[in-house]
């Protein structure tokens, strides 16, 4: 490995680890040599990914937390810099999305779509506000808790996920798509605050991933030849993918980059919403 990738000696936090993306990352992050606190609300599958870095040869803890309390997430950075000593790194993967028209309409339906909510209502305020809490307000929340420590410390490494539907709008993710842009306008606004402290912030965002909550939609063959046909490689990417990306954007590789969202999706963004 070049020395410029290694992570031995680093400490990171990864939200939303429990599974899928975030569960990916935390695995690739402690291969490089990361030790790894691990945060999401089911305690039961956190521990299922501790235990699997710990079987790397690296320390992890598992502490539920839900994202959008701002107590909750003090808690976990006053936690780690408690058991670790530092955080160099924090990955805001947490996220969700509801798939819900902005309001009624008449007929309306998308075939494939199993996960989605129920098509007889609008999305409801109340939905909006969980998303955007979910998905945007706990990356201010976390920078926030993390502040203090990495600007004192003059260094650190923040990871915002993302989406490429930063960049797309397909039917039905409103909620969603705005606060994946927003997130990544975040992004580069507290790059460019907190570069002169030497602190990379930078964003990923992934198109179609296969992961639990993927896979009821790309087992539908029709919505799966839709998606793959909108990706000029032809398939979709694995969670690893995404936390080599992490890996690298973790390092001394990525030190003189900040504020950019990278779009890890096969090409899906250069063909517009191709949905």
């Amino acid at each position: 490995m070049l020395k410029e990738y290694d992570l031995e000696g680093r400490v990171a936090i990864v939200t939303g680890a429990g599974r899928g993306i975030g569960k990916g990352i935390a695995l690739t992050l402690a291969e490089a040599g990361a030790d790894v606190v691990v945060a999401a609300r089911t305690r039961e599958q956190l521990e299922v990914t501790a235990a699997e870095i710990r079987k790397l040869g690296r320390r992890s803890l598992a502490v539920p937390t839900d994202v959008t309390k701002q107590s909750d997430v003090e808690g976990l950075v006053k936690h780690t810099i408690k058991e670790f000593g530092k955080i160099d790194t924090l990955v805001n993967n947490a996220g969700i999305v509801i798939l819900k028209p902005i309001a009624y309409i008449p007929g309306m339906q998308l075939e494939g779509w199993q996960v989605a909510d129920s098509w007889d209502t609008p999305l409801s305020v109340e939905e909006w506000h969980r998303v955007l809490d979910t998905d945007l307000t706990s990356a201010f929340l976390f920078a926030k808790a993390v502040g203090p420590h990495m600007l004192g410390r003059r260094s650190g490494k923040i990871i915002n996920i993302s989406s490429n539907s930063a960049e797309l709008s397909p039917p039905y993710f409103s909620s969603y798509c705005v606060s994946k842009a927003a997130l990544s306008m975040f992004t580069r606004c507290l790059a460019s605050e907190w570069g002169p402290y030497n602190i990379n912030v930078n964003a990923i965002g992934p198109g179609s991933v296969l992961t639990e909550l993927s896979a009821p939609v790309l087992a539908d063959p029709e919505r799966n030849e839709a998606i793959l046909k909108a990706v000029p490689m032809g398939r979709t990417a694995n969670p690893r993918e995404i936390g080599l990306l992490a890996v690298y954007l973790a390092s001394d590789a990525s030190s003189y980059v900040t504020g950019q969202t990278f779009y890890i999706d096969g090409g899906q963004v250069t063909r517009g919403n191709g949905y």
